[in-house]
């Protein structure tokens, strides 16, 4: 098993020195989904809820958070993010609205942590904005997809 990068050798909590690392291309993806009833995912389609249009709304608060991670999680470096793209779309199985979250940057660290908290945030932003239809929505399957560039290698999880 891999040593945690976020702890000392006495087991005490650090942010993990990158200065020493080389600047790269880092990407990750992230996706989850939020279960609702049909007729909350109607509303939500039609753009039709008591407070506007829930997608687009969603979408900037992906967006918004991934920017804010390091202010949220309190190890994650400040990241000068390239781009953030957050894409939000009816479940094939029509359960639900899923989320994905795309985050590019060039430097020492990886945007896991950005991708995870945009898909995070946008899928809480749908339950607030939805929730007066229904409060029995559940937000599940948020995970990394898939992460490119830097010294710990590639991942794609197998889908």
């Amino acid at each position: 098993m891999s040593k945690l990068t976020h702890l000392d050798d006495d087991g005490r909590a650090r942010m993990v020195d990158v200065s020493d690392k080389p600047s790269t291309t880092r990407v990750a993806v992230a996706a989850g989904r939020i279960l609702m009833q049909p007729e909350t995912l109607k509303l939500a389609l039609e753009g039709s809820g008591k407070k506007g249009e829930v997608m687009a709304v969603a979408q900037i608060a992906g967006i918004m958070a991934a920017k804010r991670t390091s202010d949220l999680i309190p190890m994650c470096h400040p990241l000068a993010i390239s781009s953030v793209k957050v894409q939000i779309d009816p479940s094939t199985d029509g359960s639900g609205l899923e989320a994905t979250a795309r985050v590019k940057t060039t430097g020492p660290t990886g945007v896991e942590m950005e991708a995870l908290t945009a898909v995070s945030v946008a899928l809480l932003t749908l339950y607030d904005m939805l929730k007066a239809a229904d409060k029995g929505m559940v937000i599940e399957a948020v995970r990394l997809i898939e992460k490119s560039g830097g010294a710990s290698g590639d991942f794609r999880r197998d889908v």
